[in-house]
């Protein structure tokens, strides 16, 4: 019950005494001097005990996944279509649900979580640094950054890095540096630049990257768009080539595999063209490595399958193993040095706890040798996928441990579908694009748990 005591005290000022609700007891001693201001602040006091009282009973009890599921549509945004499954802790390849039930993660948050989840040295890392300082913002030297920049830009092979936190913050970075390099150092004329993308992209949802986008649950509603943006197909050199005789052209962006657009794979030989194109026209090649770099396909960088180097290389979702946002542009001088200071940052970007998981996160790939078992784990997904009915899955396509089938819809059978019984036979994967399930588990994925998780594919797909 709620109830309140108002007494004078011996100076003649209003005094509230206890307020009480349920197991709750604030002993509020306060004195007013009006009664309006006792009224507000009645009604202030109450409505923080009433708040505080909930959040106490929330922790004492554990909700059902409905109604975790109805909590968040009731208070949050719509703009995400979870599949029906509430989590509550990870380790591993492995998450588990608030009713104790198990999973195999073929997600993992869409490649940040590389390194499985909560790895040790990485929770280390973080919970260390987060006890002794965690931002400082660049106003000032930290102990860590620096330490950071020469462990990533030496392990990359580039001149200087630029700290991020999200994926977006990289691309919005990386086309920002293209424009002043192109004025700079091109000789483009002043807000003549332009920057190429192929159709399919998909690197955020800031108004800068859905202005680059094809995908119209992107971008419809929320025009104007930014201009200096172009499009070309995605694995088509003849069009890109003639994109790039512009003379204002910075930069052609591109991933080396498309993810969102459903792990569309170029054909072979298609990165070492668009290498020797960009030379060609003095164009920037910014590689788009957020999802397919940090071991995820089997190489330490998507573009290493061909063995060429981009001018700029984005980093983000498994640079923190998925613990912290961190995201980082990577170039040599004379692209990054035409930014001067002022001009672009973060008060984030580069804090001493975002240093210490990525360089945690990078060694964890680097010691764990995690882009050769996404190599080979990924050979025998794929291999074992392929076994499937034609009619049923049509194309299983990927690299390393980025891979995806695509279902044939019928009426009664979509991904939709298939990936709502492979949660209830114990594995978790995502739609994207209608008709494309994603096959994406962390790279600490074993053989035992890999054969375990191909039989649940099968037998799952194989039950409509």
């Amino acid at each position: 019950m709620l109830g309140h005591v108002t007494q004078k005290d011996s100076g003649g000022s209003l005094v509230i005494g206890s307020v009480r609700r349920a197991n709750v007891t604030v002993a509020a001693a306060l004195k007013f001097t009006s009664p309006e201001q006792v009224k507000q602040d009645i009604h202030f006091k109450l409505s923080h005990i009433l708040c505080a009282n909930a959040f106490a009973c929330s922790a004492e009890r554990q909700f059902t996944p409905e109604e975790i599921y109805a909590r968040e549509d009731k208070y949050g945004a719509h703009n995400y279509h979870p599949l029906p499954v509430a989590l509550e802790r990870g380790e591993g390849i492995y998450v588990w649900d608030v009713e104790g039930s198990r999973y195999y993660d073929f997600l993992s948050a869409y490649s940040a979580v590389n390194q499985g989840h909560c790895h040790p040295k990485i929770i280390a890392a973080l919970t260390e640094q987060a006890s002794k300082l965690t931002l400082t913002s660049r106003a000032f030297y930290n102990d860590v950054l620096g330490a950071y920049e020469e462990y990533i830009t030496n392990l990359f092979g580039y001149d200087k890095v630029l700290p991020m936190n999200t994926g977006v913050e990289g691309g919005e970075t990386a086309c920002k540096l293209a424009r002043k390099w192109a004025y700079n150092v091109k000789g483009v004329p002043k807000n003549q630049a332009k920057i190429i993308f192929a159709n399919g992209n998909f690197w955020g949802r800031t108004m800068a990257a859905i202005s680059s986008s094809t995908d119209p649950s992107s971008y419809e509603g929320f025009g104007p768009f930014m201009p200096g943006f172009e499009l070309v197909p995605f694995n088509d050199i003849p069009a890109l080539e003639k994109a790039l005789q512009d003379p204002n052209v910075a930069a052609f962006m591109v991933e080396p595999i498309q993810g969102e657009a459903g792990v569309v794979v170029p054909d072979q030989g298609y990165l070492t063209k668009v290498r020797q194109l960009c030379t060609k026209y003095n164009v920037l090649w910014i590689a788009d490595e957020v999802q397919t770099g940090l071991a995820r396909t089997g190489r330490r960088l998507a573009v290493d399958h061909e063995g060429v180097r981009p001018d700029v290389v984005i980093l983000g979702k498994a640079l923190s193993g998925g613990t912290y946002p961190v995201s980082a542009v990577l170039c040599d001088d004379e692209i990054m040095l035409t930014i001067k200071p002022g001009e672009h940052g973060s008060t984030y970007g580069g804090n001493p706890v975002a240093c210490q998981v990525a360089i945690a996160s990078l060694e964890v790939l680097e010691k764990e040798k995690l882009a050769e078992n996404a190599e080979r784990m990924g050979e025998k997904l794929r291999s074992e996928l392929n076994k499937l009915p034609k009619d049923i899955v049509t194309t299983v396509r990927g690299k390393g441990l980025l891979n995806a089938v695509v279902i044939k819809e019928t009426k009664d059978y979509d991904a939709w579908k298939v990936c709502l019984r492979l949660r209830d036979n114990g594995l978790l994967a995502k739609p994207t694009h209608g008709d494309i399930i994603r096959l994406a588990p962390p790279l600490v994925i074993k053989e035992h748990e890999m054969h375990e998780c191909i039989d649940i594919i099968q037998r799952t797909i194989m039950s409509f």
